[in-house]
């Protein structure tokens, strides 16, 4: 994950490393994936490289905002939950 240095998210989360990121299908909402996670490094983006390659891989270019630092977050799955398609029988 990769967020913006001067935000009070990230505050929080240096604080208390909990978080959770829900994943969905984008042709059927009922088909998703519910991570719960715990941030366990938290590392400057020198020279903004992790969010370019996150910003190429999802819109396909560079990030566009380069005034503000960012922080990027290593995190390990401590559980998980799945809907639909996903959903093991």
């Amino acid at each position: 994950m990769n967020l913006d240095a001067e935000r009070v998210r990230l505050g929080h989360l240096r604080r208390d490393p909990r978080f959770a990121l829900d994943v969905l299908d984008g042709a059927d909402w009922y088909t998703h994936l519910a991570l719960q996670l715990v941030g366990i490094a938290f590392t400057d983006d020198v020279g903004l490289r992790d969010i370019d390659a996150l910003s190429r891989h999802y819109g396909g270019s560079p990030y566009a905002d380069r005034e503000r630092p960012r922080v990027s977050v290593r995190a390990e799955i401590r559980g998980l939950h799945a809907r639909g398609a996903l959903r093991e029988e």
